[in-house]
């Protein structure tokens, strides 16, 4: 845990170094979540206006059963593994259903805070006593490599909330095609895709009337100052939502409302900024159902199923590797 932790470490310090130099300025949005960062992100997903966490649970409350079977068909063990578990609060309906069907599995939950793990495993265990589960910490991308050397038992591989909303379009492709060389036949790959609709419904979730989504955002910056010893003024930021319906891009920035210098001092820089530029801290990427076709056929992947909200608003896509 101490390696990993210190890469992890090492990851943020390069992002912050090489996002803070470049033009225009940028930094990942996986460094959002720390402690604070979690519990921001817990309440933006309580807000009326963030309708992604609502649907989605819909989706699997009316469809947990049926994936349970689809899950387990022969009672032998597998493997589930989800990328950016978070709380957990959507996996525990498909994790009754599982006990309920008496399926034997592992849960794998895999997320960058180890806040998030701890906070899920100590929950799980509480709620369902007897669950194997072992917890990984990295980035969706570091633990490729760990998912690749589960070769015995079969994988069920979940990655809900629209994660993958967080790549571009070839990153996206990069990672799909990572899982698909991960699996073998009868393994399944569960993905949740936010879909395209009326913009302003969009923007309103990123930009929600009690600004919980502008400190989240701002996260960020808190972070690097606490743990660079940096001296960015939060108040002096503005968070600011854009949306494209052409491409389907949501994008989230902080903008310098004055001219400034911030000192990173663990880093040893000194970054200057001009009134209203711009620091890039998230996309969030929507989809139909031609996208959705699209990256499937590049990673080598083929559509099993999908699942939709009432609302049409959010679609869960269901996975297996294409037969070559």
């Amino acid at each position: 845990m101490h390696k990993k932790k210190n890469q992890l470490l090492s990851d943020f310090a390069q992002s912050v170094m090489d996002g803070l130099s470049d033009y225009p300025k940028h930094l990942p949005s996986r460094y959002i979540y720390d402690q604070q960062g979690d519990k921001l992100f817990q309440q933006i997903m309580q807000l009326p206006e963030y309708y992604l966490t609502r649907c989605e649970m819909e989706i699997l409350a009316e469809n947990k059963t049926a994936l349970a079977e689809i899950f387990s068909p022969d009672g032998k063990p597998f493997n589930l593994i989800e990328l950016g578990a978070g709380d957990g609060t959507k996996t525990r309906l498909l994790l009754q259903s599982l006990k309920t069907l008496g399926a034997s599995f592992t849960f794998m939950p895999i997320d960058i805070s180890e806040n998030a793990l701890e906070e899920l495993e100590n929950r799980l265990k509480s709620e369902f006593p007897g669950l194997a589960i072992d917890p990984w910490k990295g980035t969706y991308f570091q633990m490729l490599e760990q998912i690749n050397t589960l070769n015995e038992d079969r994988k069920v591989i979940l990655f809900l909330g629209s994660n993958i909303g967080n790549m571009l379009h070839p990153e996206a492709v990069r990672f799909l095609r990572g899982l698909q060389q991960a699996m073998r036949e009868g393994d399944f790959l569960l993905v949740g895709f936010d879909q395209k609709k009326d913009p302003q419904k969009i923007l309103d979730a990123y930009n929600d009337a009690t600004g919980v989504t502008a400190a989240f955002n701002k996260n960020i910056l808190r972070r690097i100052n606490r743990v660079f010893g940096a001296d960015f003024d939060l108040d002096k930021y503005k968070h600011w939502e854009v949306y494209d319906p052409q491409t389907g891009s949501a994008k989230s920035y902080l903008l310098a409302t004055e001219a400034m210098e911030v000192r990173i001092e663990a880093l040893d820089l000194n970054v200057s900024f001009h009134p209203w530029e711009s620091i890039h801290v998230e996309l969030s990427q929507k989809y139909d159902d031609s996208t959705v076709e699209w990256l499937a056929r590049e990673a080598g992947l083929q559509i099993v199923n999908s699942y939709s909200d009432r609302s049409n608003f959010y679609k869960n896509y269901l996975f297996k590797k294409h037969k070559s």
